[in-house]
């Protein structure tokens, strides 16, 4: 019996239409909708435009489109030099342009995905990958909704495909003209390093893209027979790329513009302070207190939230620091009182099944069970969130970094009741999002505030305002109830998993899609199946019964997704009791996993080559006092699109022990097999940076709330990893000719598991929560002493910054971090 997403949300009108299309009700309507968009790559003067994903100009340079936020992953390298590839350009004379939300640009995997979000007769869809949206459905309402949302790895399977064809209708058109004037078939020639080349003859794509511009492309695109493709290579020296980041230099040498870099003429800036955690509504301020604030233009109010602009942003955050604004609301958030909620839940509440795979009853007699604690966690982006508006002649303009552009484009329109046509967003790179850039509320606010005070406004969130306004990580509550088969080593035969968490994605797809309140949005959410993480959270094996029930836990938390996704929590339970069941049966971790892998020969492979590149052990490191411990996990992700199904595979081994104040972790390795490599030197910048996170998320990232206010908010109090105590990694890649797969996500949700383990190899305590430092008092040493710091300002506070300076050194930002609201928002911390 294989029973996938029973349960689904409650019908609404727009459920029961949309789900009519599903049974051909709508079907007809739907394919009237336009199949031409206005393209948003438009070429200037001597540039010639080959649809909507290049242009190339009469100097030679090739422009191609990147639908896709810049975060850091590497996309606007990626896109092109998949397009650069299938063109045959030269990658010297290749540049990027950024586009501005277009039905040009569907995301059709993420739609599809996502379906239950925004199509929630659908919802059990999401359980299943083979039975979600085709492209006629996923497609047409991504085309229709000009969705291009940068999000869950999917930019590859999305748009590689695209650029290619775009590239390869290109090239042939380019191969027309030049046969044309050779007087040959254009099939015979060839494109290499940005000319079309015949036996001894060539032209350079610039001599060619006016007449070729002119050419009907063939249909379909002559593809070439290999893609963009890299393969990866030993241990050892790391070779130049052949295609380094287009990006580099200008970050280089700090010329690359970040969503806070936009500067207007005639710009001012704004501050803001938003409700605290459950008590969103603004009650009181005390303006009169700005009088002798230099440099305030204006306070500008609405229902949730108080912001001051003035003619630089440290007047601005100033002013409203000694505006003691005061917020109330019904519901006030408390760390304990989550944990609270959620065992009574586990307890009391009917679980909703979402999965079942085998044939058995399910709920056999279990030798083991463990109960596994997750807190709620920050996304602690580099730049804190930054968007710039201007507002004139009943048009707005918004510069900022959007995951999804065109929710937020949206969103600003809605909120200053202007038509839609009259909005236009420029995509901005983000300085670090990890999904923090969903959200929009930040485009709603400087909409606002752009036509409140007539001029161009940039509105920055100090970094608290950051943890309050974004929403965080679910925390969540795991049981797990293992059968085994007694016989063959002792093996799992059933897998009984009970997750108590907010119903996260449809929490989010209700603020997303539906523009809903964060309030509105959990109350909607209450009650609903999250099969999207039911999904993510069947473990690797080959489990004979498996079983996933959801208890969605309705808490005044507003919640979204992060990095890694929620198979980043479930996975760290599912290692966790992996490692255990191991020990208990007396087996070697590794050999344990491998003997269950079943039919999945590639992470086999991956689990011994991490084992070799550790020098893996069984465990424990001695040689020391307190000797480092060794602790092996392993995470497989997947996603459906036109192409098939992509899968990615990581294995990790961590060594850490007990630290002064926490986890020391000394080294990280893994091996990781994710398909074909477009870009091996990114590929690898993506797997370092996601373990990284994910060790962040393992040791810290968690602030406990107290009567709504978070008690941990800058990035040293979150316990951000350092590079003075960040560990060696070491990762290989084995090559594969699987399709490619989006790495952004796999380390974050492997590197927790593995140092839990890691930390039981040393110590002998089995570590069952995140953070993990939540269960280090009872073997944690004592902090060494440290010498004093020296003291900059000799006991005195920080000379106050003039009120027409713009910039601020990193003291006073730490200064500036500490800034905030006490509990009863009417003191400052």
């Amino acid at each position: 019996m294989n029973k996938i997403g029973e349960h689904g949300p409650k019908l609404s009108r727009r459920g029961l239409l949309v789900g009519a299309a599903l049974g051909g009700g709508l079907i007809v309507a739907w394919m009237a909708l336009p199949r031409d968009y206005e393209v948003p790559l438009a070429p200037g003067p001597g540039e010639y435009g080959f649809g909507a994903w290049l242009k190339i100009a009469a100097n030679g340079v090739v422009t191609v489109a990147v639908p896709q936020l810049e975060m850091g992953q590497g996309i606007t390298t990626i896109l092109p030099q998949i397009a650069a590839v299938e063109l045959g350009a030269d990658w010297r004379q290749v540049a990027v342009q950024p586009t501005p939300p277009s039905g040009a640009y569907p995301n059709v995997p993420l739609a599809a995905q996502w379906a239950p979000l925004w199509m929630p007769f659908a919802a059990s869809l999401a359980s299943d990958p083979s039975s979600w949206p085709d492209s006629l459905i996923a497609g047409r309402w991504a085309r229709s909704e000009a969705f291009a949302a940068t999000a869950s790895g999917t930019s590859l399977d999305a748009y590689e495909m695209p650029a290619r064809e775009a590239a390869a209708a290109a090239r042939a058109m380019l191969a027309m003209a030049a046969a044309e004037r050779w007087d040959v078939t254009w099939e015979e020639l060839e494109a290499e390093n940005g000319f079309i080349i015949h036996g001894d003859r060539r032209l350079s794509f610039g001599e060619l893209a006016e007449e070729a511009a002119t050419f009907s492309p063939p249909d379909p695109p002559p593809l070439r027979s290999m893609p963009a493709q890299e393969r990866p290579v030993a241990l050892g020296p790391v070779e130049p790329s052949a295609f380094p980041r287009l990006d580099a230099p200008a970050k280089v040498d700090g010329t690359f513009q970040f969503a806070a870099d936009v500067r207007l003429p005639g710009m001012v800036h704004a501050s803001i302070r938003h409700g605290l955690l459950g008590r969103p509504i603004l009650e009181s301020f005390e303006e009169e207190n700005t009088a002798s604030v230099r440099g305030l233009v204006g306070v500008v109010r609405s229902k949730r939230w108080l912001a001051a602009v003035a003619t630089n942003w440290w007047a601005a955050e100033s002013a409203l620091a000694v505006m003691n604004p005061r917020f109330s609301g019904p519901d006030p958030v408390d760390s304990e009182r989550n944990r609270e909620m959620l065992a009574t839940a586990m307890e009391t509440e009917e679980p909703l099944e979402v999965i079942r795979l085998g044939e058995g009853e399910f709920l056999r007699p279990s030798e083991y069970t463990a109960r596994f604690e997750i807190e709620p966690a920050v996304h602690a982006t580099l730049e804190t969130t930054s968007v710039t508006a201007r507002y004139r002649q009943g048009r707005l303009e918004l510069w900022m970094a959007a995951q999804a552009p065109e929710a937020a484009r949206r969103a600003a329109a809605k909120a200053i009741d202007l038509p839609l046509t009259d909005v236009v967003l420029y995509p901005m790179p983000a300085g670090g999002s990890f999904d923090a850039r969903l959200t929009h509320i930040q485009a709603i606010e400087a909409a606002q505030l752009a036509q409140a005070v007539g001029k161009p406004v940039q509105l920055t969130w100090p970094r608290r305002q950051d943890v309050l306004g974004i929403p965080m990580r679910p925390p969540a509550l795991i049981d797990i109830a293992v059968g085994m088969t007694g016989t063959d080593g002792g093996r799992i035969a059933s897998w009984y998993e009970r997750v108590a968490m907010p119903s996260v994605h449809h929490e989010f797809g209700a603020r997303l899609f539906e523009n809903k309140t964060p309030e509105a949005a959990i109350a909607e959410a209450g009650g609903e199946a999250d099969a999207i993480m039911c999904r993510a959270a069947i473990p690797p094996y080959a489990i004979p019964e498996i079983a996933i029930d959801h208890v969605p836990v309705t808490l005044p938390l507003s919640c979204g997704p992060m990095r890694g996704g929620t198979g980043a929590i479930t996975n760290f339970a599912t290692e966790c009791v992996i490692d255990e069941l191991a020990g208990r049966e007396g087996r070697e971790p590794l050999s344990f996993r491998v003997a269950m892998l079943g039919g999945d020969p590639r992470m086999a492979r991956l689990l011994r080559e991490v084992a070799g590149l550790a020098q893996w052990d069984g465990g424990r490191r001695a040689g020391e006092p307190r000797s480092h411990g060794q602790g092996l996990a392993c995470f497989r992700m997947e996603l459906a699109s036109e192409q098939g199904l992509s899968e990615g595979r990581i294995a990790c081994i961590a060594e850490a022990r007990p630290g002064p104040g926490g986890i020391e972790v000394a080294q990280l390795f893994a091996a990781v097999d994710i398909g074909r490599i477009v870009n091996i030197d990114i590929a690898r910048q993506q797997i370092e940076g996601g373990l990284l996170f994910g060790m962040g998320l393992a040791v810290g990232c968690a602030p406990e709330i107290r009567n709504s206010v978070p008690q941990q908010t800058t990035l040293s109090e979150l316990d951000v990893p350092r590079l003075a105590n960040s560990p060696t990694i070491d990762v290989i890649f084995v090559a594969s000719d699987a399709p490619a797969f989006d790495p952004g996500e796999l380390g974050v949700g492997v590197v927790a598991p593995a140092i839990a383990n890691a930390m039981y190899a040393a110590t002998g305590t089995r570590l069952r929560s995140l953070p993990l430092t939540r269960n280090l008092a009872e073997f944690a040493p004592e902090p060494e002493p440290q010498p004093e710091p020296a003291d900059a300002t000799n006991g005195e506070e920080p000379a106050e910054i003039p009120p027409d300076e713009d910039t601020m050194s990193v003291e006073e930002l730490d200064a500036l971090n500490e800034g905030g609201f006490a509990a009863d928002s009417t003191e400052p911390i």
